[in-house]
């Protein structure tokens, strides 16, 4: 009888989610090659070819995506057995900025819980600076923010983040009228950037839509009421970046930025995996 490597489909199960060798790699803290052994021995095994591989991306198969059901459920189950004499559950309280998560928020919540299934989270989502101030005064395990100034040089620089004036692709400006914008309330520290920017520009600017985070902010984009200065890797699908039709100055790129002084192996499992989530949503 068969038997199946339940590493080996937890990391086709880390490739399917993530779309990238390279970042199941890093979520798995191993190397690109030895995650694709893996999945080969897993396939050889199986007699199916699970992924489908091209120089620019990865995606399943047919029989991958038959298999993908079956083997989220063996994963959880050999999880669940593992925690079968655990004491108490280890909770993680985790803090991310709003404009660093959109829609793909479920698929980072998922890697998250796919490297830990009995890890207890729990997420907060708030301005950079309230996570961040959340996290020096012990009420977060970690924090997840975009860093804006030079002050703070402490922490894990996970990812490079560019922004775009972002907009529908059918928005329509009026030269002679103040660019309407969509933003976050006050204080935010993104609102100000793409404030400054147009001032410093002398760009007329009128706020339109105020806005509770990046999927309000996306969805007045997506409804073609304002242009928003989104990070590109969470903008809504379908929009795009109008900043040179209309001639706006480039906004400055800011980093992502993880803070935690976790050491357990749980805890670092599963920041490992949104670190590399988080970089696989890279449009």
């Amino acid at each position: 009888m068969k038997s199946l490597d339940v590493e080996a489909v937890q990391a086709f199960l880390l490739v399917a989610d993530l779309k990238s060798f390279t970042r199941a790699a890093e979520a798995l803290g191993s190397t690109q090659s030895a995650v694709s052994l893996k999945i080969k021995r897993l396939e050889d095994g199986l007699d199916r070819r699970l992924l489908e591989r091209t120089p620019r991306m990865v995606r399943l198969s047919a029989d991958g995506a038959a298999f993908l059901g079956a083997a989220r459920a063996l994963a959880l189950a050999h999880q669940t057995a593992l925690n079968a004499f655990a004491v108490e559950q280890r909770r993680l309280v985790v803090g991310l900025s709003h404009h660093i998560v959109g829609a793909e928020l479920p698929v980072l919540l998922r890697r998250m819980n796919g490297s830990e299934p009995g890890l207890a989270m729990e997420v907060r989502i708030a301005a950079s600076r309230e996570v961040l101030a959340d996290f020096d005064a012990g009420a977060l395990d970690a924090a997840v923010v975009l860093r804006h100034d030079g002050e703070r040089r402490d922490g894990e620089i996970i990812h490079r983040e560019s922004f775009g004036w972002m907009a529908a692709p059918d928005f329509e400006h009026h030269p002679d009228r103040p660019l309407r914008l969509a933003m976050q309330a006050e204080p935010c520290s993104v609102r100000r950037m793409a404030v400054s920017t147009l001032d410093i520009a002398g760009i007329a600017w009128s706020e339109v839509f105020t806005g509770g985070g990046v999927t309000t902010i996306g969805a007045a984009v997506s409804a073609g009421l304002a242009v928003a200065a989104l990070g590109r890797r969470v903008a809504p699908a379908g929009t795009v970046d109008i900043g040179p039709r209309l001639g706006l100055p480039p906004l400055p790129a800011r980093d992502i930025v993880l803070y935690s002084n976790l050491v357990d192996r749980q805890a670092r499992n599963a920041l490992r995996a949104l670190s590399a989530a988080i970089r696989a949503t890279v449009n």
